[in-house]
């Protein structure tokens, strides 16, 4: 039985230990090649990593990549005490959750970002709410949408209203999806299948993220047998990898494959870079001054991503499964016909959510500008499309919608409900937008989804119109700040 006080004798690049749920293990060889980088291993170098360890890892990576060699065994019980003080800001934090609202105060998704952002970890909320460099898309996102505004029509029996649809061959409750986004163990301990859990009551598809908390097997198994999943792929450079991946999925049910293509790097985001301070490592022997540790998700995913990914390999793809395959992160016109061109079941009209390529157009104006030159061509039932990023109202949904989307992703939104009242929020957060639908439906003079068209919207001075402040939006939405200096004694 290994005692802390041994453990904690190994803390050095070369001689590094960390502790994991009980158990210690030998990182040393582990270090320099850890996807996330050496400066997230080398903070918790012989002390207990479980807190930092749990949000990020599915429960089977130790074992799945970690020989068991280096594992040394359980050790003796001891008091693992923060090493410092938690900070005023924590303290408030603390008890902003204990006071937060009850989830009856909840009206709207703005709402959920607003107690999220008080209530949740510092770091987690960061690397949620981040978007890529100075965050302007992410908020033109949003912003689209209220440039588009509706020609309601009037005496019409709006009696019974039907938000029922399909997408990829599915009949749905709601032309709606919770879309993949990464590391769901940062906002709950259950991650992913809280979301799991909510879209089975609710009706609604899920798409399962590459870089989920949970293993995809564990998500798999929260679902009910009549649940649809899709799942979203990073693309691995090892093909071998990737085809098991793909076939593993096939196999378990799921009923679209989503092909990430925005995202051959990760874009820099400067509000998660700067709440992780794992930059800050004087005091761990044996750093290396050099090494890059400012983004650990970004590495983790460079490091296994295939840059290499072109139009080529859609064939390939073809031929490892059935699935529909989509590719998610189309940004322009020209590519959206080049995914007709190429057989390609849907396309995700998207830019990652703001979080890549700083002043990519917003998805929606695309679709604004892609669907008259589909139906020009004729082209407009060759592939279903999608689009996600911005979208915080039912009336968002219904725009896109009516500009000839199939379906619209949502995903921070469902984070923060997930983060701040778990399984009963998610289900509240989906419940708000379905009561949005059937209201706004009933004002703009529909019954189903099928009658929605341009014939309802009015996109005339889409690139002109003036915005009047979002004050919602604006509430909940945090600023990028400058780096603080540091405390003076004098």
């Amino acid at each position: 039985m290994l005692d802390i006080e041994e453990v904690k004798k190994h803390n050095t690049r070369k001689d590094c230990w960390v502790i994991i749920h009980g158990k210690a293990y030998d990182v040393s060889d582990f270090v320099d090649e850890h996807p996330g980088g050496s400066g997230v291993i080398l903070k918790y170098a012989g002390k207990d990593a479980t807190k930092a360890f749990d949000p990020i890892h599915p429960g089977d990576t130790l074992v799945k990549y970690l020989a068991p060699k280096y594992h040394l065994g359980p050790f003796e019980d001891y008091d693992d005490d923060e090493d410092d003080p938690p900070s005023q800001e924590e303290l408030r934090r603390r008890q902003k959750k204990l006071d937060k609202p009850d989830l009856s105060q909840m009206y709207n998704l703005n709402d959920f970002e607003f107690v999220a952002r008080h209530t949740m970890e510092r770091t987690a909320w960061s690397y949620y709410s981040s978007g890529c460099d100075d965050e302007i898309t992410l908020r033109e996102n949003h912003a689209s949408y209220h440039r588009v505004f509706f020609k309601p029509r009037i005496l019409v029996d709006v009696t019974n209203i039907d938000l029922s649809t399909t997408m990829l061959g599915t009949k749905v409750s709601s032309p709606f999806y919770i879309t993949a986004t990464a590391l769901g163990r940062l906002g709950h301990k259950d991650g992913e299948k809280v979301l799991t859990r909510a879209a089975a009551k609710q009706d609604i598809i899920q798409m399962i993220p590459t870089l989920a908390s949970c293993s995809f097997d564990e998500i798999v198994d929260e679902a009910t047998s009549e649940q649809t999943q899709w799942l979203q792929l990073y693309v691995n450079k090892d093909r071998e990898i990737c085809e098991k991946i793909v076939r593993h999925a096939e196999e378990r049910g799921i009923k679209g494959l989503f092909i990430t293509v925005d995202a051959p790097q990760l874009g820099r985001r400067e509000k998660d870079m700067r709440s992780k301070k794992i930059e800050d490592l004087s005091h761990v022997q044996g750093d290396d001054e050099e090494a890059d540790r400012s983004q650990g998700a970004a590495r983790a995913i460079s490091s296994f991503i295939d840059t290499s990914l072109n139009w080529n390999d859609i064939k390939w793809f073809r031929s490892i499964t059935k699935m529909p395959i989509i590719l998610k992160g189309v940004q322009t016109v020209e590519d959206s016909l080049l995914a007709v061109e190429h057989g390609l079941d849907g396309i995700v009209l998207s830019n990652h959510g703001g979080r890549q390529l700083e002043f990519s157009k917003p998805p929606l104006e695309v679709l604004i500008e892609l669907m008259p030159i589909l139906k020009q061509k004729g082209l407009q039932d060759k592939m279903e499309i999608y689009l996600d990023g911005g979208v915080r109202r039912a009336t968002d949904i219904l725009k896109a919608i009516c500009l000839g989307a199939k379906g619209v992703g949502i995903g921070r939104p469902f984070l923060y409900a997930m983060s701040t009242y778990g399984d009963a929020g998610v289900f509240k957060a989906i419940q708000i937008l379905k009561d949005e639908m059937v209201m706004n439906m009933r004002l703009l003079g529909v019954t189903s989804i099928d009658q929605l068209s341009e014939k309802y919207i009015d996109t005339r001075h889409f690139q002109t119109r003036y915005l009047p402040e979002d004050k919602l939006f604006g509430a909940v939405y945090e600023p990028l700040v400058s780096p603080a200096f540091k405390d003076s004694k004098l």
